[in-house]
């Protein structure tokens, strides 16, 4: 990758602690942003430790408060348990409605080297799964008393979540006999097992990017139509091929996918590595995605590298992952410029 370009500004967020979920760790809004959107002004955000949505209005240049949480919970009924953690890793929006995406992982315990023994070493034997990690939804936005606010109906709309409970949903069950995907549903997020980290929507179309599995170097997005089966629950309507699915195979230098927006007719795809280590992150151009017709293969004269970003290796490695984006302020006579958000940022 080329030399990473320096930032032209940063923004500065005011959260409340006084809104903070009860059961997430203490810095799981500042250490752990994983998503973000734009509606309107106000910016929308989540963590991955958090069943929360952040809302962030501006203040002045540069600078958001008014800060608001909504409990995911109390928008859409979950598929585990309330205290099951979600792990958000995508949102977006469009016509009105916030989307948002659960990692659909499983996960390993961590091993602490500071401990020794043998119990660490079993820890990174035991691999579990939490049900709401599950969650493909849908949520509408409206005017509020207090500004823009994500409910669970605004008149005829309503929210909705793909069917499906704690074991998976319909997506997972139709991928368990995928000549791709299927092997990969056992093995842990971070061990390049199945990782949903990315998602764009446009209209009853909905793209799904994996940070995992990647294949020969080959990272995947899944393209999804979807509709209400009944109030409250969304299915998976066939496409011309009779598939509930379509994939998408791109070449992104052996990365994973990370987040993905909407750009015209293309799609600006986040991406950065696979595996739980500190490496190269980019943006990417897939140029006319949102004219596919049918699965495709995308070589890398078809995915220009718009901008590498910078990425950071700490003293004890994990810090800044550049994990959400969302398109910023286009001023004339100025290039556009796209907001980036980090999971794991370093002190500095």
């Amino acid at each position: 990758m080329t030399e990473s370009a320096q930032p032209v500004g940063s923004i500065l967020l005011h959260f409340d602690p006084e809104t903070a979920d009860p059961d997430a760790p203490g810095d799981q809004l500042v250490g752990q942003l994983s998503t973000v959107t734009r509606v309107g002004d106000d910016l929308w955000l989540a963590s991955d430790e958090a069943n929360t949505l952040e809302r962030l209005s501006p203040l002045q240049r540069g600078t958001f408060g008014r800060h608001r949480a909504f409990p995911i919970g109390e928008l859409v009924d979950l598929p585990g348990e309330p205290e099951d953690e979600i792990d958000v890793e995508g949102l977006d929006h469009d016509a009105g409605w916030i989307w948002l995406v659960g990692s659909h992982g499983l996960k390993r315990r961590k091993a602490d080297p500071a401990k020794k023994g043998a119990r660490q070493i079993e820890r990174l034997a035991e691999v579990r799964s939490d049900g709401n990690r599950f969650l493909i939804a849908r949520v509408p936005v409206a005017e509020g008393r207090y500004g823009m606010a994500a409910c669970r109906e605004d008149g005829d709309r309503r929210s909705a979540r793909l069917m499906g409970g704690r074991d998976g949903n319909i997506l997972v069950d139709a991928l368990r006999t995928d000549p791709h995907v299927a092997a990969f549903l056992t093995i842990p997020s971070k061990d390049n097992g199945f990782d949903v980290e990315g998602v764009a929507a446009q209209g009853d179309r909905l793209f799904l990017g994996l940070r995992g599995p990647v294949l020969r170097g080959w990272a995947m997005v899944l393209e999804l139509r979807l509709a209400e089966a009944v109030p409250g629950i969304l299915t998976l309507v066939p496409n011309d091929e009779r598939c509930l699915y379509r994939k998408h195979f791109l070449d992104l230098r052996g990365l994973g996918v990370r987040e993905l927006c909407i750009d015209g007719d293309d799609m600006l795809v986040l991406a950065g590595p696979t595996m739980d280590l500190d490496g190269p992150a980019g943006i990417f151009r897939w140029r006319d995605a949102l004219r596919a017709k049918k699965e495709s293969l995308v070589g890398r004269d078809d995915l220009p590298l718009v901008v590498s970003l910078p990425y950071g290796t700490g003293m004890h490695g994990e810090c800044d992952h550049p994990e959400g984006m969302a398109p910023w302020d286009v001023e004339e006579g100025r290039a556009r410029t796209m907001l980036v958000v980090y999971d794991a940022p370093h002190r500095g």
